[in-house]
């Protein structure tokens, strides 16, 4: 009897010490490591439509921006038609361009139907119930690419209150009990061939970090989280760019680096800049992020030959682009040419470099050295298309495809698939990981999926 006591206790404190090491914060566009979690029993591996569902919540709307956690909020915005009346959503296999929001105006552009009002939800963690929800703002916007939303941007949080960033919408700030602490109106520039926005903000200590690079205006912004009023803005030679501002925490400083058609451009925080490097992909959609003490660059528009991947040490200053025939200086540790993606960001899972095309390729590299340890090897047989990005955790790498179907892969430094996972609905939402649960956004759907 005392020998069961003793087990039990044993059981006990260790179902706590797990519980306690459980990840409780993912407060931006893919958390604080780039995509990577913290291990923990309870995230899954296996879920379907009945199977491993903690809870699912309709939210209205169309709309790609992620899921954020903090505490027991989850926060998650959306884009809903007054009309009350959303697009009818056909078949998956009847959509080649996963178009929806309202009639075509060109060959990949859409505009919705009627106007459009902002909202922002609180969710509970653990029941899955709306706590509060805010309209933010209600307008008729213009065309949009058809594989874009008008709420693309995630929202940001610093654990006390949650700011929101939409192109359409405005700046907008509240507490965790739903209460409007500030707004600020933010310039609609006109971007490439009326694709619309989508870059997040980035938040660090007490300011807010914004890039709207476009055809008209470009710029980093930084505002006052307290107040939001505009500390600084510089302007950036750039166009059109998609991809959220990275602060990069190294062991030197504090670095905002941005990333753009036109290079990288790394400022410190009073927006000085302090390096830049040319020669990136004509198209720039994924965001930078950092692991093991180095900064990763991922920049592939398929379309064109130079879709470049870098890994930057610490402490560079002025111009580091590589010489040509070069593939690394002082500050590149190194570098390919042709390794970068389009949609989804790159991921570092221990000592390997992933990349996960958009057409459903993964490739592997030594994380520091850049070596490839596999090829190009195709993960969805069927030529599934990928706009999220990845994650991993348990010693597994995941990605969701456009169909709702999230691949299941064993890290290392050999390709071995291990499941597939499918939920039935488009996304292109990046999933949040926090509490020992996976928070999966479809079109129409949010999901809280653990282990069960």
């Amino acid at each position: 009897m005392q020998f069961h006591r003793v087990v039990l206790s044993v059981v006990v404190i260790w179902a706590t010490i797990d519980s306690l090491h459980a990840q409780t914060e993912w407060p931006q566009f893919r958390g604080l490591e780039g995509g990577t979690a913290a291990d923990h029993s309870t995230l899954p591996d296996r879920w379907g439509p009945t199977d491993n569902i903690v809870w699912q919540l309709n939210i209205p709307g169309r709309s790609w921006s992620s899921p954020i956690v903090s505490g027991d909020h989850i926060f998650v915005t959306s884009a809903i038609n007054t009309s009350g009346v959303e697009t009818p959503l056909k078949p998956l296999d009847q959509y080649q361009s996963r178009s929806f929001d309202g009639p075509m105006t060109g060959s990949n552009l859409e505009t919705p139907s009627s106007p459009l009002r902002w909202v922002l939800y609180d969710i509970d963690f653990s029941t899955g119930q709306i706590r509060w929800q805010r309209t933010l703002h209600t307008a008729m916007p213009g065309s949009k690419h058809e594989k874009n939303s008008y709420a693309s941007e995630t929202p940001v949080t610093d654990g006390e209150n949650v700011y929101v960033y939409l192109g359409y919408a405005g700046l907008y700030a509240f507490n965790f009990e739903g209460s409007q602490l500030w707004e600020q109106p933010v310039e609609l520039y006109p971007m490439r061939e009326d694709w619309g926005t989508a870059s997040s903000p980035a938040i660090y200590e007490n300011q807010l970090f914004l890039v709207n690079d476009n055809l008209e205006q470009s710029f980093l912004a930084a505002h006052d989280t307290k107040t939001g009023r505009e500390l600084w803005r510089v302007e950036r030679d750039e166009a059109s760019n998609w991809s959220t501002p990275f602060i990069w925490q190294n062991e030197l400083r504090t670095e905002v680096v941005t990333t753009g058609r036109g290079g990288v451009r790394a400022y410190d925080l009073n927006g000085r800049s302090l390096w830049g490097l040319d020669g990136m992909s004509s198209i720039h959609v994924a965001t930078p992020f950092a692991q093991h003490g180095l900064l990763y660059i991922n920049s592939g528009y398929t379309a064109d030959s130079n879709r470049p991947v870098y890994a930057i040490r610490p402490g560079a200053g002025g111009d580091i682009t590589l010489s040509p025939g070069t593939t690394s200086n002082d500050f590149v540790v190194w570098s390919h040419p042709q390794l970068g993606s389009y949609n989804p960001s790159a991921l570092v899972y221990g000592n390997y470099h992933y990349t996960w095309l958009d057409r459903g390729i993964l490739i592997c590299h030594d994380a520091h050295s850049g070596e490839e340890v596999y090829s190009r090897v195709r993960v969805s047989p069927g030529g599934s298309l990928f706009t999220a990005s990845p994650w991993a955790y348990n010693g597994k790498i995941f990605n969701i495809s456009e169909d709702g179907d999230t691949y299941v892969v064993k890290a290392g430094p050999e390709f071995e698939l291990l499941g597939t996972n499918s939920l039935n609905e488009w996304t292109l939402a990046t999933p949040a990981i926090a509490h020992g649960s996976l928070i999966v956004r479809t079109v129409s759907t949010l999901y809280r999926i653990a282990q069960q």
